[in-house]
């Protein structure tokens, strides 16, 4: 370890991609993290884990995890459905949460989750942030605040692929309501990167619609029917004044990937921001040109950093706070209604 205090003691609930990918090397690259044990959906996957990592404990039942009395911090890696147990119960038993997105299954779980954090506000509680904006989420924040853009008129959201286009592919977690409540494909993940540039959104009204209508469970072999659209459109009204459009499809021949990303247009200029954390710039009556994120401000993957500098050195949590998150989760339930129902949903109605 780095320094003389001893590491902060972690448990991982959940041990999918994410959690092996980022936030296992992650937490060991702080240097002040210990990776005590893990509990991922059944002993044989949760050894196979320990094993490749060398994490000394496996623990069978998520509740055993929560209650262990050498464990500083709890990290949730599982799916949405498991999100507000996992949370309420390790913010009770005194241990710190990194929770993975998308916070909850609907609006109702994430107010949940806030009023547990709210409880104990000597833990950290964070949520991993959507990672695309990571370089460029200050500059376009800092545009928007010197008037580099003006008033904003209209934001275009558009994320499209055929990564669903195949309808013999097994059933996905994505696809299930029951692991993934009100979420939608990557509508979140966007919602988050606009949010976090933007401030809040005032009204959405929303469409979808399922053209892979069923897929083999992997598990049983049974075709099961899907619920969650494949295709989604959602108009939303933004608190500053201006509108957005989302436009998403995971069924979609030939899409241009090139075009996936998010444009500002606002009265004094429009910025271009494309996946992969690009952005070109345009003042009024300008030809655009590419934007260099501001010197000292590009950042990268540090979640794991974040959460142990918000513990040991009291940094507040910026990507991703609760409150934030509840944000995010409210919009997801309006989005929810408005295409269930037909009609339009204002915020202050979730």
């Amino acid at each position: 370890m780095t320094t003389t205090t001893p590491p902060l003691r972690v448990g991982l609930i959940g041990a999918g991609g994410n959690t092996k990918l980022r936030h296992i090397p992650g937490f060991r690259a702080t240097g002040e993290a210990e990776l005590v044990s893990v509990c991922n959906r059944s002993a044989e996957s949760s050894q196979r884990v320990a094993d490749e990592f060398a994490i000394p404990r496996v623990e069978t039942d998520p509740a055993a995890l929560i209650a262990a009395p050498d464990l500083d911090a709890i990290c949730i890696g599982t799916w949405p459905y498991m999100h507000r147990e996992l949370t309420v119960a390790a913010l009770e038993a005194g241990k710190h949460v990194l929770c993975e997105a998308r916070m909850a299954m609907d609006a109702s779980e994430a107010r949940v989750m806030v009023a547990a954090a709210e409880a104990r506000p000597e833990l950290v509680a964070q949520l991993v942030p959507a990672p695309f904006d990571l370089k460029s989420w200050r500059t376009i924040r800092r545009l928007l605040a010197d008037g580099s853009l003006g008033d904003i008129r209209e934001v275009h959201v558009t994320l499209l692929n055929g990564n669903a286009l195949d309808p013999g592919a097994p059933l996905h977690w994505r696809d299930r309501r029951d692991l993934s409540g009100m979420n939608v494909m990557q509508f979140g993940i966007m919602l988050e990167v606009v949010s976090r540039w933007l401030g809040p959104t005032r009204s959405v009204i929303a469409q979808g619609a399922t053209f892979v209508g069923r897929r083999n469970d992997p598990v049983s072999g049974a075709a099961t029917a899907i619920e969650v659209p494949d295709s989604l459109g959602v108009f939303a009204e933004l608190e500053r004044g201006g509108r957005v459009s989302y436009r998403l499809g995971t069924v979609l021949h030939g899409a241009p990937p090139e075009a996936n990303g998010v444009s500002i247009y606002g009265s004094a200029g429009t910025l271009h921001w494309r996946l992969g954390d690009t952005m070109a710039f345009a003042p009024l009556g300008q030809e655009g040109a590419p934007l260099e994120p501001d010197v000292g401000t590009a950042g990268e993957w540090r979640v794991e950093q974040d959460f142990v500098d918000s513990i040991r050195r009291g940094a507040p949590v910026e990507l991703t706070s609760f409150e934030d998150g509840l944000h995010y989760m409210r919009v997801t339930e309006a989005v929810f209604r408005s295409r269930s129902e037909g009609q339009g949903v204002r915020l202050s109605e979730v």
